[in-house]
């Protein structure tokens, strides 16, 4: 269903619009918590670690296609708000054409520096082999998660995001039942999980792809614009490669601090493993808030309609801010129990660790809901820069902070821990202070009246 965000009530147009996609992204961390999971339990803590670092660098390699689809998708949103469908179908086909050679050399590039990248992140001897198995067939599946994140946000941006959902609900369910079979059923080991996710991608990917091409035949390019491709690029990069450059920042920084903790052996590395997936899951909703307001915006900038901006932009910082405080209160009293489910009960040591790494991070989640927000703000505004420098600083200190504290022997791992929240605070700062010192050039591009 399309959903027109340029019309109806502000609040309840935009949760709408938010929800499948909340509900579809931690879907799709059940990707990697159904691996985690039946992994820790069936196959133990080494290959929990391994599985658990391998989901840290294939989130990397991911956000730079994340990245550039997410770009694409606020060109998309600013056209379908316009309602210019040649020039929406031109962008189609330039970013397509982008993303996918971009897929293919990250792709070759990932195959032939594995074991660097390996040594690079300090993985233990007794998770190495593992983590090395368990990767070489996770990278089958980069080609997927092209083909799910590009019609997902090409969908989202024209205002269509149960699809996506509906999608990866299937798929989800499907890797969960082939985890059990490959893994437990069939002793494939770290591979069988892998396996599994792979077939899982292909299913949401090729699944979103074809539902696409039937479903909006005004969305599908004809050989003209194939033809003019070339002059959109321009455009196309101008919104896609800061962005792309943004989610590598940010996950580049994570692959960082991935390493640093894996130096500090393999019980910390699999705490880390579990507590990582619970934060995931608890701040992607408010992340995908973010993702839902930045489209909001562009699509009504596109419309030339100030005033729902403005409704907008206060709906949607009072809806994160609630929903922040919510979800720190939850994670802050429930965080052994939620450790129980990845970790066995004897595990009392990971568990421990894991529960004071959820306890810190959890209490700061309104950190990270005001940053997502302000990178949805500045990338519908096509100011992906901005959001470059907020996530430098944000991840920046994390790396730095975590290094520095961590060596300290009267800190230790904590300083890991606390990094994450300070980062998230200064970016917060940053971003806020930025916004105020310009405030009537942001205003005056914001609820300008005049298309770009």
């Amino acid at each position: 269903m399309e959903r027109d965000l340029t019309q109806g009530p502000v609040t309840g147009t935009m949760l709408r619009f938010a929800l499948p996609m909340i509900l579809g992204n931690l879907l799709q961390q059940l990707y990697n918590v159904a691996d985690t999971l039946i992994v820790g339990r069936v196959l133990g803590t080494a290959a929990l670690g391994a599985v658990g670092s391998a989901y840290t660098l294939m989130t990397f390699l991911t956000s730079v296609l994340l990245g550039l689809a997410m770009g694409s998708g606020a060109v998309f949103s600013i056209r379908w708000g316009r309602r210019d469908l040649e020039g929406l179908r031109e962008s189609v086909c330039a970013s397509f054409v982008l993303i996918a050679a971009l897929t293919v050399v990250l792709s070759v590039v990932s195959f032939l520096w594995l074991d660097g990248i390996l040594r690079l992140l300090q993985v233990p001897m007794e998770n190495y082999d593992l983590m090395r198995r368990y990767l070489w067939v996770i990278l089958y599946g980069l080609p997927a998660t092209f083909l799910y994140n590009f019609f997902a946000c090409l969908l989202r941006g024209v205002g269509n995001s149960t699809a996506p959902l509906v999608l990866l609900a299937v798929a989800a369910v499907t890797n969960i039942v082939l985890d059990l079979l490959f893994v437990m059923g069939f002793s494939w080991n770290v591979e069988g999980a892998a396996v599994a996710t792979v077939i899982a991608q292909y299913l949401s990917g090729i699944g979103l792809l074809i539902y696409t091409l039937r479903r909006f035949p005004e969305l599908r390019p004809a050989a003209r614009h194939w033809r003019k491709c070339g002059q959109r690029l321009r455009e196309i990069s101008s919104f896609s490669l800061l962005t792309c450059v943004q989610q590598s920042v940010m996950n580049f920084g994570i692959l960082m601090v991935q390493g640093r903790v894996n130096s500090f052996g393999s019980g910390v590395m699999a705490a880390f493993a579990a507590a990582v997936k619970i934060d995931s899951f608890a701040y992607m909703p408010v992340q995908d808030f973010g993702n839902a307001f930045s489209t909001f915006i562009a699509q009504n900038y596109g419309a030339r309609k100030p005033e729902r901006i403005r409704k907008g932009l206060r709906s949607a910082v009072i809806a994160a801010v609630l929903f922040c405080l919510g979800i720190s209160a939850g994670v802050c009293l429930f965080a052994r129990p939620l450790m129980g489910i990845f970790v066995a009960a004897e595990e009392a040591e990971i568990i421990a660790i894991g529960v004071t790494y959820l306890r810190i991070e959890g209490a700061f989640y309104l950190g990270i809901g005001c940053l997502f927000l302000l990178y949805g703000l500045y990338r519908a505004l096509a100011m992906p820069a901005m959001s470059v420098v907020l996530t430098v600083i944000s991840l920046g200190t994390r790396v730095a902070l975590a290094y520095t504290l961590s060596a300290i022997p009267a800190v230790g791992v904590l300083g890991i821990w606390w990094s994450v929240p300070i980062g998230w605070l200064l970016a917060d700062v940053t971003g806020f202070a930025y916004y105020r010192l310009r405030r009537k050039a942001i205003e005056a591009r914001l609820f300008s009246a005049q298309s770009q």
